[in-house]
């Protein structure tokens, strides 16, 4: 699944500032993908449409209604997308690619069904005073949100980068355009109009992308489904992983004191959201060096280290490979984190300013510091997880995700009850504790890398 890695590689070997670049910026937009891409273009839209969507409340409606189908897909998605990462490499390796384009259909299919399953009941019971076009809109929104999540699997996994950028460019264009072509005839509805077409128009991209990559003689299959195709363990990390998180957020959407109804059941929080939102744009360079030095540096070594155990290598050789592999991943990790220090501080310095220009109270300004920290911990936290997955260590995987949402949960509740100083402590918090116990379960896997590895074998 490191197709990308390879092509950002030749990018990097043109040795020129240019090439460095372009190949930091490629990663960047193509690792923070739809979610913070879609942050980006929600803001905008909710900017420009200032004065022209009347009641200002309907931007607020939108806005939330948005979050919550990026909530609700990604935490039911979350079952599979890892799962399905496995399923596509396992088939990659066995030489088995005609196996892949069928169920990719064939789970684009369940995934989209099981969401409009779930958000039909929800909006005819729960949005009684919202138009019947809202209803469908969201319905639409959440089966066609959860099939770009299955699609982003492919991602990393393709050599035409500049396809994929270029089809996050149109998508992303074409939501603003359209939000803000629909938004005078129809306000609110408008705006979540324009949001479903474009990321229809972007989805209909990336499975033209698929398509370019995979073929198969039949359209759909359900392989996928068969005991043992799926591990259960991946569909758990997964989940927990997006639930983590996400549940700092919805304790605060729903705690009496911090939260308020915006649109039928759904809550946001004027307090937390603006900074944690925020934050999040502030990843996209951490993720640019995660993409470029796990995608290459670490997977070049890491595939020469395997190669090697199952052909026979010397025992110097393999401990060489492993010695280089280690070396990456502690470069690539340390890279990763010096990067979102300097975010961090960049963020601390001109905070202010960039809460003025978006016409935003500076009393925001300490809680978008913790939640800056806490979003670069993320990152990293990523980076540690992608590392466990390519050893697979799934065990330790799925320690480490539930930790994050068990943490987050009881350290945000304490923040909670602490007050308005101590907001967004319990999210940062739990970031850096499952960073912590992430590296020393990552540093004693490397350890003990050549008995685990020949112990499996």
């Amino acid at each position: 699944m490191a197709g990308i890695g390879f092509e950002l590689r030749k990018l990097l070997k043109k040795q020129t500032y240019a090439g460095l670049l372009q190949a930091y910026a490629f990663a960047g937009i193509i690792s923070s993908g739809p979610w913070v891409l879609s942050i980006i273009g929600i803001m905008l839209i909710g900017l420009f449409s200032m004065g022209v969507v009347v009641p200002q409340s309907a931007i607020a409606q939108f806005q939330v209604t948005v979050t919550y189908l990026f909530l609700t897909s990604l935490i039911v998605t979350g079952l599979v997308q890892l799962s399905f990462t496995r399923f596509v490499a396992d088939r990659t390796f066995a030489k088995d690619e005609a196996a892949i384009l069928p169920n990719f259909n064939g789970l684009i299919l369940v995934a989209m069904s099981v969401s409009i399953l779930l958000a039909l009941p929800f909006v005819i019971f729960l949005f009684p005073q919202q138009s019947v076009l809202y209803r469908l809109l969201f319905v639409m929104g959440l089966a066609v949100m959860s099939a770009i999540w299955i699609a982003t699997v492919f991602l990393t996994g393709m050599k035409h980068y500049r396809a994929i950028v270029l089809i996050f460019f149109l998508g992303y264009s074409a939501t603003l355009i359209f939000a803000l072509l629909f938004r005078r005839l129809l306000g609110m509805e408008g705006l979540l109009l324009g949001f479903v077409l474009g990321h229809y128009l972007l989805l209909m991209g990336m499975i033209w992308l698929v398509y370019r990559n995979y073929y198969s003689d039949h359209f759909i299959a359900f392989d996928i489904w068969r005991p043992g195709a799926m591990y259960t363990s991946l569909m758990a990390a997964g989940f927990l992983f997006n639930l983590g998180a996400w549940v700092d957020k919805l304790m605060f959407w729903y705690y009496p004191d911090t939260g308020q109804a915006v649109i039928g059941p759904l809550h946001a929080s004027v307090i937390y959201d603006f900074p944690i939102f925020l934050s999040y744009l502030s990843v996209i360079p951490g993720m640019a060096i995660f993409l470029v030095r796990i995608e290459t540096d670490f997977v070049e070594f890491y595939v020469k280290f395997y190669d090697a155990v199952r052909e026979g290598a010397t025992l110097d050789f393999i401990e060489r490979m492993r010695n280089h592999m280690v070396y990456h991943v502690q470069r690539g990790l340390f890279d990763i984190a010096k990067i979102q220090a300097i975010t961090v501080l960049i963020t601390f310095a001109l905070g202010g300013v960039l809460l003025e220009w978006l016409g935003i109270s500076t009393l925001y300004l300490p809680l978008l510091y913790v939640d800056v920290v806490g979003a670069a911990l993320q990152v990293v936290l990523l980076g540690i997880l992608n590392v466990l997955f390519y050893l697979d260590q799934r065990r330790s995987v799925v320690l480490l995700t539930a930790l994050l949402p068990l943490s987050n949960f009881v350290l945000t509740a304490i923040s909670l009850q602490l007050g308005a100083a101590w907001f967004g402590y319990g999210f940062a918090l739990a970031m850096l504790i499952t960073v912590l116990v992430g590296i020393w379960i990552l540093s004693r896997k490397l350890e003990a890398l050549e008995y685990q590895t020949f112990m499996l074998q």
